[in-house]
């Protein structure tokens, strides 16, 4: 398998935490956002969209994180990253499509720069917007976390789920944005608990080789 990545993506932090938790070999194949390499070949190519990250397994090409969380899931079952349960799937892809549909989107890279360049926000503006919607964002996250019988030392239950994958890469660019994260408890509890685990830590932006380089 190939992984088209950029250490700081957010997007790809939790495909990488996936293929960590599945114990799955990869090549690491960096995307530089900054220098605009996923509008150029041979990316470009490979992916319509220009995002990353993109999962090459064979002939198969697999973009969207969620929907390469999902494949990976389907094709290497152990250790299973949903519950059993359709009530427990229900409430994990909602607690991750509550980050990667509802804040992720209003804050990635394109959106930032289309608020600089286009419309003329200065720097203070933007990070202003980043910040309102990461914070309003998690408050509602944590409002279901910490009013759930459900929720333990992970998001639902003692093992890591998608939730746990969508939610830890989040607050990874929360704390790098200076963010309020005080009225988030649980999920502060949680995505540290995360951290603890080798295959989280190894997925991490400053264990990617481009952050390296």
């Amino acid at each position: 398998m190939q992984l088209y990545s950029y250490f700081r993506s957010s997007a790809s932090f939790r495909v990488r935490i996936a293929l960590e938790l599945k114990g799955l070999a990869y090549d690491y194949l960096p995307v530089h956002l900054l220098k605009n390499e996923q509008l150029q070949a041979p990316f470009a190519d490979l992916n319509p969209t220009h995002l990353i990250p993109l999962l090459k397994d064979g002939d198969l090409t697999v973009a969207q994180s969620l929907a390469i969380v999902e494949y990976l899931d389907e094709t290497h079952p152990e250790p299973p990253l949903l519950p059993a349960d359709p009530a427990g799937r229900a409430r994990v892809r909602g607690l991750a499509l509550d980050v990667a549909c509802e804040i992720h989107p209003l804050n990635n890279l394109r959106v930032l720069r289309y608020l600089v360049k286009t419309l003329g926000v200065d720097d203070e503006a933007k990070n202003a917007w980043y910040r309102h919607w990461v914070e309003d964002g998690l408050a509602a996250v944590e409002a279901q976390l910490a009013g759930s019988p459900a929720t333990g030392r992970f998001c639902h239950g003692d093992t890591p789920t998608l939730a746990d994958i969508v939610l830890v890469p989040q607050i990874f660019n929360a704390r790098r944005m200076d963010c309020r994260l005080d009225h988030v408890p649980t999920v502060k509890r949680i995505a540290d608990h995360c951290m603890t685990l080798d295959a989280f830590a190894k997925a991490q932006p400053s264990a990617c080789p481009d952050a390296q380089a």
